[in-house]
């Protein structure tokens, strides 16, 4: 063997006696048994895998750190003092090489005992993964930060070990040591400090850097500083033993090895201070990079004109569990200043140490501390601390509580999680919220994409009626003073359709779908009044809802800004106007907050049979029983290219405080969707994969009466996951699951899609019934079990899809609505006379015309998401984020898109009854005693093996 490898293959052999003398007793199985029962235990029950409902292995290394100082501290007890209390440690010392190969040779046998005691616990996230969509990234960086935090406390561990001949001594000091280097972190002690120093001693503290890796973040600056703590107690262990080695402690090779043990611990100190600004050192291994600013963040900050703010006020006393969320926070932010570069400044203040920046959080924006009662086993208080942060843009600003960035869910009845729901998203779409508010009120033409055209396409003035002639001298003069402000991105030009061979009037008939105007049904006489606007190839109707001047420039200002970036889009929202609750709230209020805000909602009145014109989107949920004028207006807003969401289906759910029930429901849509080749079945899917309901159940106990909430499989709540959602449109980007409430399947006759793309969007599972039963409450027998009706055979069904392209109108061969209507008023009316308004009709669509349909009336109702939320513990609002994905998506707005569809911060769980998590735990059990009887039996083998080794030897 080659001399420069001898004293490797020396520490190797060091390693495999310890390893040896290690399982040759029945500690070592004890030790295996004991830390694989107390993961368990930790990750089923101490938190509550199951109620968390979060498809991750975060509690396999919530409790770890303090886990492994016990594990470590154990094995490391008697490796040196074993060898001093037996006398063998002067064997060792009495050697001719370097103590260091020892010292390699036990630690590196120690650590594969931690290795083989991590490899034990592998079933818990290949369960996780069997059951759900789990993220490996935060898996293995979980692993790997268990590594680096154990080697660190067996160095420690084999430091105080080689200072006592005693285990018990040498047990306890090992503990206090890494105890210390755990506490120093910690925000019971550093929550006592100022700011700089309280963030000095959490990079000090090795808790902290646990935590960061396990979420995923693998930073650069973490895995340096263990592998530098590890590196400073191996070298302050081959030091102690080389001054007990020479009788004369001053020896050279000890003053050498004093020298550079010193340098090490200055090295460790010194490196997380220059280490400390570089916040580029750091790999993000969770999908779809949740720690980490997405290009679309970073083309919005690029997009940036004036310097941006962002001030963050924490309060140094806050919640215990807001206090955690603090450096999350403080990181991501440190991200978008990197990334803004001058363009952006980040403070972190906390207003209780600068009285005059609490004073203008409170007077100039609003900000207020908000009281959160904290609560020990000694006593109980009232802490008022701030948790908010500003976003500055220009003269705008904008302010996100905790309310808009945290998650709370309920992990039993007296337990909460919190957690940042998707703070890059709220940050991010707060910055776009203010950089549109302060570019709205400047010039229109700014921030157009391409040149704009108008083109006036009008009849002779011979041929208009008086109140058009009038108009179109106000239209020419708004025209000239906006190609005036604009310069040479706006033009318009006057066409006359019916000139020369009324060719031009042909083609607008035959491809954009364009028909002359009259004022009446019993007018003889039409003409052309369209005003098309166009952006490249994209083209948009400006609507005549009112003939004066006013309503035109507004139409033509809310067109200009569809075609331009930097405006916040218009939402038109048309839902019943009874939907109320039994408490007289609204039925749909958090969807109205929802979409308040992020868009300019607008709850549209269409009974005049028109959608205003500065809608960009409209949203129909739960329409009844639309009258041939509101179907009209729908119809020509998606005729004139714009997208239409609707969430509707044949039954309805009322609920009430005492009784759930479902009716038929008439949305008047029928007819219209059938022309589409669209038909929904007139009865109710059920499926085996769904979600929880929760009912309050009345329990006697002892003679008392007590009500509680218990949880119901209930098939009527599709749970839609991974395998239900088309993977191919960014529609769907970022949700985990859905829930689809007492909806209906979705047939499309294919014949008739000429013309248009049909796109699925959401299936149920392939268990999935049919069912006309409208009686949908559970059905409990004496013995707790649930019964639900029968229907069709099991099967896939549709609940969602999107259809786009070229849509011929439903009103194309029908009698004109608005026409019809006004003619029953007077058969002798003068023409002048008759109507202030201008009947026209597209006959079908452009290309970018989009009809998405969600196949339940209550998807996006309040009921659903509390009743939802409260079997999952927590604010169910993946339903509303699927419509905000829609809306973003009808807006060709790439960048919140792009953030929803990075991956939620959490994955949930599908619903698992009570027999089946038992089951799994069981499982994991067994799975469990199964690896670690194979580590036995691979132990034993090897140990046969070397006893015929021996045995040939000796022969």
């Amino acid at each position: 063997m080659q001399p420069e490898i001898r004293p490797l293959y020396l520490s190797w052999q060091i390693a495999r006696k310890e390893l040896t003398l290690f399982f040759s007793s029945p500690v070592a199985w004890l030790f295996l048994a004991c830390f694989a029962a107390v993961e368990l235990f930790v990750f089923f029950w101490g938190e509550a895998f199951f109620a968390r409902n979060i498809a991750d292995v975060r509690p396999l290394f919530s409790w770890m750190p303090l886990l492994l100082m016990f594990l470590t501290s154990t094995l490391t007890m008697k490796v040196w003092s074993e060898e001093r209390r037996l006398g063998t440690l002067e064997a060792v010392m009495t050697q001719g090489i370097g103590l260091w190969v020892f010292v390699l040779g036990k630690f590196v046998g120690c650590l594969v005992l931690l290795l083989l005691a991590l490899l034990v616990t592998l079933p818990l996230p290949l369960t996780v993964a069997s059951i759900a969509s789990l993220d490996w990234g935060p898996v293995w960086a979980g692993y790997l930060a268990t590594l680096l935090l154990g080697s660190a406390y067996l160095a420690m561990g084999l430091f105080v070990s080689a200072r006592s001949d005693n285990q018990i001594v040498s047990l306890l000091l090992s503990l206090a040591l890494c105890g210390s280097f755990y506490l120093v972190g910690h925000s019971s002690i550093t929550a006592l400090l100022p700011r700089d120093l309280a963030a000095l001693f959490s990079q000090l503290g090795t808790g902290a850097r646990f935590d960061a890796i396990t979420r995923g973040m693998l930073d650069l600056r973490d895995l340096y500083y263990y592998l530098a703590l590890t590196l400073v107690f191996l070298l302050l262990n081959c030091w102690v033993l080389e001054k007990q080695r020479f009788a004369v402690s001053t020896s050279a090779r000890a003053r050498r090895l004093g020298w550079l043990t010193a340098l090490a611990v200055l090295n460790l100190l010194t490196a997380n201070l220059w280490l400390s600004p570089l916040h580029q050192l750091r790999y993000d291994s969770t999908a779809g990079k949740q720690f980490s600013l997405s290009d679309a963040t970073r083309q919005q900050l690029a997009g940036l004109q004036e310097p941006l703010l962002i001030r963050a006020y924490f309060s140094a006393q806050t919640h215990p569990l807001l206090a955690p969320l603090v450096p999350q926070l403080q990181d991501l932010l440190k991200e978008y200043q990197v990334a803004g570069g001058d363009k952006i400044r980040v403070e972190v203040v906390d207003p209780a140490s600068e009285p005059e920046l609490e004073q203008e959080a409170n007077q100039k924006y609003g900000i207020e501390p908000v009281p959160f009662q904290v609560a020990d086993r000694y006593q109980a208080a009232i802490v008022s601390s701030y948790f908010h942060l500003l976003v500055q843009y220009g003269t705008e600003h904008l302010v996100l509580g905790f309310r808009e960035l945290i998650e709370v869910k309920s992990r039993g009845e007296a337990s909460l999680d919190v957690q940042l729901r998707n703070p890059e998203l709220d940050i991010t779409k707060g910055i776009k919220q203010v950089q549109q508010q302060y570019q709205a009120g400047g010039k229109l033409f700014d921030n157009l994409r391409q040149d704009v055209q108008l083109t006036a396409y009008v009849s002779a003035d011979t041929r208009l009626p008086a109140e058009l002639k009038q108009l179109k001298t106000g239209i020419h003069q708004v025209l000239a003073d906006y190609q005036q402000q604009a310069g040479d991105r706006f033009s318009f030009s006057w066409v006359d359709p019916e000139a020369k061979d009324g060719a031009e009037a042909k083609r607008l008939t035959e491809q954009l779908g364009l028909q002359p105007l009259k004022f009446n049904l019993l007018s003889a006489e039409s003409f052309w009044f369209s005003l098309v606007l166009q952006q490249g190839e994209q083209l948009l109707l400006i609507p005549l809802d009112d003939l004066s001047k006013a309503a035109f420039e507004r139409n033509l200002a809310a067109a200009l800004k569809r075609f331009s970036t930097g405006f916040r889009k218009t939402v038109a929202l048309v839902s019943p106007t009874n939907a109320v609750t039994p408490y007289g709230n609204s039925e749909f209020s958090q969807l109205q907050a929802t979409l308040g805000d992020n868009f300019n909602l607008q709850n549209e009145d269409i009974t005049d049979g028109q959608v205003s014109g500065d809608a960009d989107v409209l949203v129909l949920v739960a329409p009844e029983n639309l009258s041939e004028k509101q179907l009209f207006a729908i119809d020509q807003f998606l005729m004139q290219g714009g997208t239409v969401i609707a969430a509707t289906s044949p039954y309805k759910a009322s609920l009430s405080s005492r009784q759930l029930s479902v009716r038929a429901y008439d949305s008047g849509l029928k007819d219209w969707l059938a022309h589409y080749g669209v038909s929904q079945q007139d009865s109710l899917v059920l499926d085996s994969q769904h979600a929880a309901l929760p009912i309050p159940v009345n329990r006697q106990v002892g003679g008392f009466s007590f009500r509680e909430m218990r949880l119901l499989p209930y098939p009527w709540f599709v749970d839609i996951r991974e395998q239900g959602m088309n993977a191919d449109t960014p529609l769907l980007a970022g949700l985990p699951q859905l829930v689809m409430p007492w909806a209906s399947a979705i047939e499309v006759d294919s014949s008739k899609q000429q013309g248009r793309t049909v796109t699925p969007l959401l299936y149920s599972s392939n268990s999935a019934w049919q069912s006309k039963e409208l009686n949908v409450m559970p059905v409990v027998d004496a013995e707790g079990n649930s019964s639900y009706p029968s229907g069709s055979e099991p099967g896939q069904r549709t609940l969602g899809l999107m259809l786009q392209g070229r849509f011929d109108s439903y009103f194309a061969d029908k009698a004109h609505p608005l026409l019809q209507n006004s003619s029953t008023e007077t058969e002798t009316a003068d023409k002048d006379n008759t109507s202030s308004k201008a009947a026209t009709l597209l006959t079908h669509s452009a290309q970018s015309a989009r009809l998405l349909l969600l196949s339940s009336n209550d998807l996006f109702s309040d009921a659903v998401v509390q009743l939802v939320g409260g079997a999952q513990g927590t604010s169910f609002l993946n339903n509303l984020q699927l419509l905000l994905n829609s809306l973003d998506y009808a807006l060709s707005d790439p960048a919140l898109l792009d953030i929803r569809g990075r991956g939620q911060f959490n994955r949930t769980l599908p619903p698992l009854d009570s027999s089946t998590q038992q089951w799994l735990e069981y499982l994991n059990y067994g799975l469990v005693l199964g690896l670690i009887g194979l580590v036995a039996l691979v132990q034993r083998l090897m140990a046969r093996r070397r006893l015929q080794k021996l045995q040939l030897a000796l022969q």
